[in-house]
């Protein structure tokens, strides 16, 4: 009779023969709070999307309009976000964005678990 029960010998083999790809889990690093910062950006301020991008910019986090405007789309739909509009010198109007109270109270919770999460991973890796 087969035993056809390889799985202990096949996930190591895939594991030995499929290394992490770290540049990947970098960028899911990044994704995973991106959310977080453009909250706590637009927390400081009501910014211009391409604001935001210089901001998050400057904090190292590269992001480009095809990654933050379907983000800034989810956000206003949870009810996060608001924006007005802004007649333009230069061109056509433009769309500034800022929080709800809805979103003022949601960034203070990111804010709690981010620190909680900080504390966490510092106690983890021995990184204190």
């Amino acid at each position: 009779m087969h035993s056809t029960n390889l799985c202990p010998y096949t996930c190591i083999v895939k594991y030995q023969t499929s290394p992490m790809n770290v540049e990947n889990t970098k960028a899911q690093m990044r994704k995973g709070v991106l959310e977080y910062c453009i909250l706590s950006v637009l927390g400081q301020d009501e910014l211009y999307p391409s604001d935001v991008i210089a901001k998050l910019k400057d904090a190292k986090l590269i992001v480009v309009e095809g990654t933050l405007y379907p983000l800034l789309t989810r956000l206003k739909d949870a009810g996060y976000l608001t924006y007005r509009w802004e007649e333009s010198r230069s061109g056509p109007p433009r769309k500034y964005y800022k929080l709800t109270p809805v979103g003022k109270k949601f960034l203070k919770e990111l804010d709690d678990t981010w620190d909680e999460l900080v504390t966490a991973v510092s106690k983890s890796t021995g990184r204190n």
